[in-house]
C-alpha cells in the first residue's frame, strides 16, 4: 500500500453521530468536537471538495495552508498531516485517506477567476467563493474571513519547474478522508460547482460527511 494511502478500520455507518448528504454544488458547515472524527466522502468520484476549518470558539484562528505545508515539509495533504492554524496550533490530524492526492495550493474558484480563466460568459456561474461567503455568513463572518483552503480530492500536479495545473481527479466513487479533531472546529465545505476545468470531471456530484464520537 502506498505511503500516501491508508484506510481506516471498518466503521459502522449506523454508529455515526452525524451523517450529512451535501448536494452537488452546495455548501455545508458543522461543528466537529475535539476527539471526534470527520469523514469526507467523494461519493461518486472525481469531485473536488473545498474545505476550511475555524476554531469553534474563536473564528479569528483558522486554517493556514502555509503553516500546514511548512509543518509537514510537503505540498500535499496526506495521512499524518497536521492541519495547522494561523496560530501554529494543530486543528486536526488526517488519520485515513483512500485516495492519495489532496491539494492546498490552488485555492477556491470564484466568479472573478472564472471570468479571467474561461471568459466573460462564465461570470454568472456559481463558484466556491460564493458558497464559502454564504456559509460563513451564517456564523457571523464575511468574505474577509475566507482564507486559502484545502481541496480534498483535487489533483494539482506540481512540475519540477514549479508549474502547476488542475487535471483529471484520481478519486473513485466512495473514496474518503478522515480527520481527527484536536480542538473544537467549525468545518466549512463548498462542494465545488466548477464545470470549466476537470476538477469535478466537468460534472459536479453529491458528497457525504459523517462524524463519529471519540472513544471513551
Amino acid at each position: 500500500m502506498s505511503d500516501f494511502i491508508q484506510t481506516s478500520p471498518a466503521r459502522s455507518l449506523h454508529n455515526a453521530a452525524q451523517d450529512h448528504f451535501i448536494a452537488a454544488e452546495a455548501p455545508w458547515s458543522g461543528i466537529v468536537r475535539k476527539g471526534q472524527t470527520i469523514r469526507i466522502e467523494d461519493s461518486f468520484g472525481q469531485q473536488a471538495i473545498d474545505t476550511l476549518f475555524y476554531r469553534a470558539d474563536d473564528f479569528s484562528e483558522r486554517y493556514s495552508n502555509q503553516d500546514t505545508m511548512r509543518m509537514q515539509g510537503a505540498a500535499y495533504i496526506g495521512v499524518g498531516t497536521k492541519i495547522m492554524s494561523n496560530e501554529s496550533n494543530v486543528m486536526l490530524t488526517m488519520t485515513a485517506d483512500s485516495c492519495g492526492r489532496h491539494d492546498t495550493s490552488a485555492g477556491a474558484c470564484s466568479c472573478e477567476s472564472n471570468t479571467v480563466r474561461f471568459g466573460h460568459g462564465t461570470k454568472y456561474l456559481h463558484a466556491c467563493r460564493d458558497n464559502f461567503v454564504l456559509e460563513v455568513s451564517k456564523h457571523g463572518m464575511s468574505k474577509r474571513d475566507i482564507v486559502p483552503n484545502i481541496n480534498f480530492f483535487m489533483n494539482v500536479p506540481i512540475k519540477p519547474n514549479g508549474e502547476m495545473t488542475i487535471v483529471d481527479g484520481i478519486s473513485a466513487p466512495g473514496d474518503y478522508v478522515e480527520l481527527l479533531a484536536e480542538m473544537d472546529v467549525l468545518c466549512v465545505i463548498s462542494n465545488c460547482p466548477q464545470i470549466n476545468n476537470p476538477c469535478n470531471g466537468f460534472d459536479p456530484t453529491p458528497i457525504r460527511v459523517l462524524i463519529w464520537d471519540g472513544e471513551d
